[in-house]
């Protein structure tokens, strides 16, 4: 019979023995992170099973979902704790008695590491794997890209460490990363395999077989695509620097090198930009008006409006398994709308995303008409209708009459408050925004807009859809333009600032692609289409402020018929496809400088930067006085999921703490000074910079508040 070791190894690692095999359990919820007390506790097992007669073999697992699903992200901030990570590996691997680890669910980072370093592995059919370090601008720090070259060849392991990619069990199974999937009992088969070991001696340290081949073209070749994707991240070609050393230098020499690696990334702005993000999207989920209230769970979802947005969501619904009732104001809307849909299925049937079989299953879950009344059975609508605030009214006053008091009645709008699209309907309780972005299949970020009336069950029900469709989901208070659209209206008004005062489209671009964003504004714009914004600045013309500065040049590519890329041309021509300048332009720019009265200068890539990312920061800081979002780090996330933003530069928010809110004061003043009413000094920004403090510093109190 199994007896306990008498003792804890500590509070989150315990131990058993059975029959000379000493079962080491993790304990340390919720992903049995590899944190300083599951190291101390698992030096402890090892020394007890080293000291102990009756202990022959080791079985190592985790308790729950996780076998270890990585480091404790959040020591990462502060000094090395001892012991170190590498220094159980190294124990583990050295170890006189057989070390068979019982992978019970998620292997990452570090949590590999320590499996890599077992004499032999088996996992559940359901397991995951994988060294995904890069994603947070590290490589492993304990031998992950010294041993799993090892096991898988370079080729494999070079894909997966570069990527940061997670792999399945039976994928791992066949790189030979794991030697066996169990198909029972994972404990069973662990435990009866670890005491074989101990019997025949036939098991070998990972760190003794023998160096892996290096075909350095052909590995080259095949990474070069993620090295392309992976820009301005270093940690990325450094862990293909390290994999390469598996097979040219000395095991022990390599760990050292690959640890010196780790220990220098751990400290550099662009892993500490990633911690940034990869917190932030923990803290995002954390709404204290809704912790308790459960969520409706929707069978059915209505989408009102079939154009591109609304075909997107409704691809993005039916991927999750969900039923889809859409409806447009005329059956060849209807009929063209169905279209967009196939053809979106049938494209990722094309790249091979989706299979035939699964294609019709999804068509099967979708239908299409033209009557509101076909909607009663879905439990929450989703309006995709262009952004026009009487259209959107009508709308849901003919959706509101045909359908159930009780179906939740969502806005995609992008820009229009959601306040005054709702006005007038009966149940403002059930009413809120869910801002998609396009196309709304692909792009992860939605950010649900709450009204002042929306009640928690529907707020949390929004969000649990938002999640269940694989998106990440941003609640903001109901406002016009939200989080994204408001910081991205600061960002094209300074650089059309810059256009005027010197500056052409392409610097800029280059400017702004050159510092990670995934586009520069103005390719941006074109490819957006700039007749959406024109129709917007006219209707909001006669009362704007006419003390604000207001550069035209947009309008008049507009009037020229320069509508961007699906005209052919916008601030750029698209001839054969490449953007390309054009003298038209660039005179239509030195135009609006001249009736401005501002004398052209050579403007560097620096200012560009610092004053479009300024421009964006100081709007965050107003988004976050008038309480719009509770956390700066939501605005980063916003902007990182839905605009481009490089997550190794952690979002403006972020940026502007590193870059110095006394320095950004200083620039929202000036800026204010020249351009007049619209860019008033933001009060949040004003209070920090006086007290020294950052954005995230300013967040943490509050939440510990």
């Amino acid at each position: 019979m199994p007896r306990d070791t008498g003792s804890l190894f500590s509070r989150t690692v315990t131990g058993k023995i059975d029959d000379g095999v000493l079962l080491v359990e993790i304990n340390n919820p919720p992903v049995n992170a590899a944190s300083t007390d599951v190291r101390k506790g698992l030096l402890v097992a090892l020394d007890y099973a080293t000291r102990t007669r009756d202990v022959n073999a080791i079985v190592l697992t985790g308790k729950g979902s996780n076998f270890v699903a990585g480091a404790d992200i959040r020591e990462m901030d502060g000094p090395l704790i001892e012991p170190v990570l590498p220094v159980i590996i190294e124990g583990i691997e050295a170890s006189a008695k057989p070390v068979v680890a019982a992978i019970n669910g998620t292997a990452l980072g570090g949590g590999l590491e320590i499996a890599l370093a077992c004499h032999k592995r088996i996992a559940t059919r359901t397991a995951r794997l994988g060294l995904p370090e890069v994603k947070l601008g590290i490589v492993p720090g304990a031998g992950g890209t010294q041993r799993l070259p090892r096991l898988t060849g370079m080729d494999t392991a070079a894909q997966m460490i570069c990527s940061g990619r997670i792999c399945s069990a039976i994928e791992a199974e066949e790189s030979s990363i794991v030697d066996d999937i169990a198909e029972g009992d994972l404990i069973a088969r662990a435990t009866s395999l670890a005491h074989e070991l101990s019997v025949s001696g036939d098991w070998r340290r990972t760190g003794d077989i023998a160096a892996p081949v290096l075909h350095r073209e052909a590995v080259d070749a095949a990474i070069r695509p993620i090295l392309v994707k992976a820009r301005g991240i270093p940690a990325v070609a450094e862990a293909l620097r390290l994999v390469k050393l598996s097979a040219t230098m000395p095991f022990a020499q390599a760990l050292a090198e690959e640890r010196r690696t780790f220990l220098a990334l751990r400290d550099s702005p662009e892993a500490a930009a990633l911690r940034h993000i990869f917190f932030a999207e923990r803290n995002v989920t954390r709404i204290p008006e809704i912790e308790g209230v459960e969520p409706a769970l929707f069978d059915c979802v209505g989408v009102a409006g079939l154009g591109l947005m609304g075909a997107g969501i409704s691809v993005a619904l039916l991927n999750a398994g969900i039923e889809v009732v859409a409806i447009e104001n005329s059956p060849e809307a209807a009929e063209a709308g169905r279209t967009r849909i196939e053809n979106i299925l049938q494209n990722l049937v094309k790249a091979g995303r989706l299979d035939e079989f699964n294609r019709l299953r999804r068509l099967a879950r979708l239908t299409v008409g033209t009557d509101p009344k076909s909607l009663a059975n879905a439990g929450l609508v989703i309006e995709a209708v262009p952004d026009d605030i009487h259209l959107k009214r009508n709308l849901f006053q003919r959706i509101s009459e045909a359908v159930p008091r009780q179906i939740i009645l969502a806005t995609n709008t992008s820009y229009l408050d959601p306040l005054a699209i709702f006005q007038d309907l009966a149940g403002a309780e059930r009413c809120l925004g869910m801002h998609f972005f396009s196309p709304a299949h692909i792009m992860r970020l939605v950010e649900v807009v709450k009204c002042p009336k929306t009640s928690a069950k529907t707020l949390s029900s929004a969000i649990s859809l938002a999640r269940r469709i694989g998106k990440l989901a941003v609640v903001c208070n109901s406002c016009e333009g939200f989080v994204g659209n408001r910081l991205f209206s600061a960002y094209r008004r300074q650089a059309e600032f810059l256009l005027e005062e010197g500056a052409t489209p392409k610097q800029i671009d280059v400017a702004m692609e050159s510092f990670g964003m995934a586009m520069g504004p103005f390719a941006v714009f074109d490819m957006t289409g700039l007749e959406i914004a024109w129709a917007r600045r006219k209707r909001e013309a006669a009362a704007r402020d006419r003390r604000t500065r207001y550069v035209p040049i947009a309008d008049w590519l507009c009037e020229a018929g320069r509508l961007g890329r699906k005209s052919g041309r916008g601030w750029y021509d698209y001839g054969d496809g490449e953007p390309k300048e054009n003298p038209v332009v660039l005179n239509m720019i030195e135009q609006a400088s001249r009736e401005r009265g501002i004398a052209r200068r050579n403007i560097d890539s620096g200012e560009i930067v610092e004053r479009l990312l300024s421009a964006m920061a100081v709007e965050g800081a107003r988004i976050l006085g008038e309480k719009v979002v509770s956390r700066a780090s939501d605005i980063d996330l916003v902007l990182v999921n839905g605009y481009g933003f490089p997550a190794h530069r952690g979002g403006p928010m972020f940026w502007a703490d590193r870059h110095g809110l006394s320095r950004l004061l200083k620039f929202n003043e000036r800026r204010y000074a020249l351009d007049g009413p619209g860019l008033e000094v933001a009060p949040l920004l004003v209070q920090l910079a006086q007290q020294g403090s950052t954005f995230v510093k300013w967040q943490s109190e509050r939440r510990s508040a």
